[in-house]
């Protein structure tokens, strides 16, 4: 039995269906939609960068962080990690247009003097030196999980140190700072 204006219809086979009006169906079209944009927003692996494909944010992460770390401070790097370095900055950066600028001459790793922890700098062909953030390059490109992305400390940037008092922890000089003599 199929009803024509009615709310529900029998399929063939026996199955009762209930029809969709026209608004229903444009709600649907709606929520497609808003789930494409989320899914676009959010792109997947395999991401390839300079010489080498990346299966994931993490791995992209840890490829950066290595050379970080295992890169001597205030040393050029080699040709290979140039390039890699220079797509990362291109592809991920919110500003790569004017972190190249005229073009960069080199890549070092060096000390923040403000974080205090190494950081890539690039140098200019100008000469002029400026710092970026591999972590929200590779967020960009790939979303890293929510425990590795960037947290902004603005105490630490500006030098204040938390001094914990009290507690359990050690550091009441001994005998209260009494001797026994």
């Amino acid at each position: 039995m199929v009803v024509e204006n009615g709310e529900t219809a029998q399929v063939p086979g026996g199955e009762w269906n209930e029809k969709r009006t026209r608004e229903d169906e444009g709600e649907e079209e709606a929520c497609v939609s808003k789930k494409q944009k989320v899914e676009e927003k959010k792109p997947s692996g395999p991401v390839n960068l300079g010489f080498k494909s990346f299966a994931s944010s993490v791995e992209m992460f840890d490829y950066f962080y290595n050379l970080l770390h295992v890169w001597p401070p205030y040393l050029n790097l080699n040709k290979y990690e140039h390039v890699m370095l220079l797509e990362l900055l291109k592809n991920g950066h919110m500003e790569a247009d004017i972190k190249v600028g005229g073009g960069i001459h080199a890549f070092q790793v060096r000390k923040h003097p403000v974080w205090k922890s190494s950081c890539f700098f690039l140098i200019r062909e100008d000469e002029s030196v400026d710092d970026f953030s591999f972590r929200k390059c590779v967020d960009h490109i790939l979303p890293l999980p929510e425990e590795m992305q960037v947290k902004h400390d603005v105490n630490r940037a500006l030098g204040v140190v938390k001094h914990h008092r009290g507690g359990k922890g050690g550091g009441g000089g001994g005998r209260k700072g009494r001797s026994r003599h």
